[in-house]
This record gives C-alpha cells, sequence and structure tokens, in this order.
C-alpha cells in the first residue's frame, strides 16, 4: 500500500484566537501530505507541469475528534486506499505526535484529469496494482 507522513509545528496562522487549530488549518496539511503521496504515485510538481494531468479533489469528508493548539506537533498520515477508472481515494489520519491523540479523519476522492479541456483520465495499471496488492 503506498503510504507518505508529514509533521507539521502548529502555527500561530493555523490557530483562532484562541489558539485552537481552524479547520483550514488542517486542509493545509492534508493537502501537504497528499501532494507528497501523489509524488510517490509519479505525479511530482514539475512532471504534472509539463503533462497538464492534475490529480482533481473531487470531495474530502473529514471528521474532528480531538482539538490540537499551538506548538502541538501533527502527524498526517496519508494512504492510497482506491482506484477505479480515473478516480482515486486517499484516507488520512492527523494524530498528535507527543500524546498518540488521534485527531482528525479524513477520507478524499480524486480524479486524474487532462488539463485545459478538463478530460477525465484512467489511471496507470501500476497504480491500481499498488492497492490490490496490500500487505
Amino acid at each position: 500500500m503506498l503510504e507518505y507522513t508529514t509533521t507539521e509545528e502548529v502555527m500561530f496562522f493555523d490557530t483562532d484566537c484562541g489558539g485552537v487549530v481552524h479547520n483550514l488549518a488542517y486542509l493545509r496539511m492534508i493537502e501537504t501530505c497528499r501532494t507528497k503521496l501523489a509524488e510517490k504515485m509519479g505525479m511530482n510538481l514539475q512532471s504534472m507541469s509539463k503533462t497538464q494531468q492534475f490529480p482533481v479533489l473531487v470531495s474530502t469528508e473529514i471528521q474532528y475528534k480531538k482539538p490540537a493548539v499551538l506548538g502541538d506537533k501533527i502527524k498526517t498520515i496519508g494512504k492510497l486506499t482506491q482506484i477505479k477508472g480515473a478516480k482515486f481515494w486517499c484516507s488520512f489520519e492527523m494524530v498528535d505526535e507527543q500524546t498518540q491523540t488521534l485527531l482528525i479523519t479524513c477520507t478524499q476522492s480524486l480524479a486524474l484529469v487532462q488539463m485545459p479541456k478538463g478530460k477525465p483520465l484512467r489511471l496507470p495499471a501500476h497504480l491500481r496494482e499498488l492497492v490490490t496488492n496490500k500487505t
């Protein structure tokens, strides 16, 4: 299974006036992890720019379990979980690195799209094998 982990420290700009992480900051951290996961799938920023093929976000489902606060270090674990045609799904868990408390769970669906026409593309067979050959 394809997986990638990032770690970020909660900064002032990630929080509200009470020092609690706001929802947009969590999504930014997920975006960072997903971008790195896509790189492992062969979709790095330079190749996407050349081919004009991009993973486009279709949906996001997120559950907020516990709040993070200023100064926390958040570990985001992203996994490629399913591929079907042009669409693929990723799951994410966000954990407080010090306490190992689960903060967030998230599932996202994406489609591989050829721009500028917006034409969906089937994902390569080698990526489908990564999901079906779970270890």
